[in-house]
């Protein structure tokens, strides 16, 4: 009885990248070097395939650029598209805001990163940094909502406010690593008890600023304050 043979599977070449793969680690050599100092033979080299093996699937190093950053800005928008729909006050609205924002980090750190190193550039680099002021304007429209509605200590300015928030979430890229670390549910309750316990207005925000205090009743002074008399 003759044995059959085994034909093995089409090999996909060197080293068979698609498009999200390639993706994965134009972002990385971009994070490393800088979007403009990484040439597409720097990209061509790390990935072990020629520069028209690349061009196959994109137009270009802008256009790899283009769809890392709005892998993290659409993660963005989805976030804001959320907390639109959440009912209820100002403050729970922008903590829901902040929350998913760091799920976003985490879950797209790469891609989050490489926008946070966006300058403005070019003219993709533009079109992203409008639609990151887009988010921006909805925090701070947040802010000035729950402050109006008497959550928000008001004795910092609401521009300020947003910027320290998203100050706060954003410096998380820069030192967060996924591997052994916190996950991201427990890293967004790190950052919004950071956060929203000292921006929530408290008991020592209402009360009218307090005047010199009631005497007390006299007590037996201390040996250090007391004066000897001959």
């Amino acid at each position: 009885m003759a044995t059959a043979r085994v034909t093995p599977p089409a090999r996909r070449g060197r080293p068979g990248y698609d498009l999200e793969s390639l993706l994965a680690v134009a972002v990385k050599v971009f994070n490393e070097r800088g979007y403009e100092a990484t040439s597409m033979e720097d990209l061509a080299r790390r990935l072990g395939i020629t520069k028209s093996a690349i061009y196959h699937h994109v137009s270009g190093k802008d256009e790899l650029l283009r769809l890392a950053v709005d892998r993290a800005l659409d993660g963005l928008s989805e976030v804001a598209d959320e907390t639109a729909a959440v009912e209820g006050r100002a403050i729970d609205r922008l903590e829901h805001l902040v929350r998913r924002s760091v799920h976003v980090l985490v879950d797209r750190l790469p891609f989050v990163t490489l926008l946070l190193r966006v300058r403005g550039n070019t003219k993709v680099e533009r079109q992203a940094l409008a639609r990151r002021r887009e988010f921006d304007h909805l925090a701070g429209e947040l802010v000035r909502q729950a402050e109006a509605e008497g959550d928000v200590r008001p004795d910092v300015d609401p521009a300020v406010v947003s910027r320290l928030l998203f100050g706060l979430v954003n410096s998380v890229a820069e030192w967060y690593r996924p591997r052994g670390g916190m996950g991201a549910e427990a890293l967004a309750e790190a950052v919004c008890k950071i956060a929203f316990d000292g921006l929530r207005r408290g008991p020592s925000h209402d009360a009218p600023a307090a005047g010199p205090s009631a005497p007390e009743s006299p007590a037996s002074p201390t040996p250090s304050a007391t004066s000897s008399t001959e």
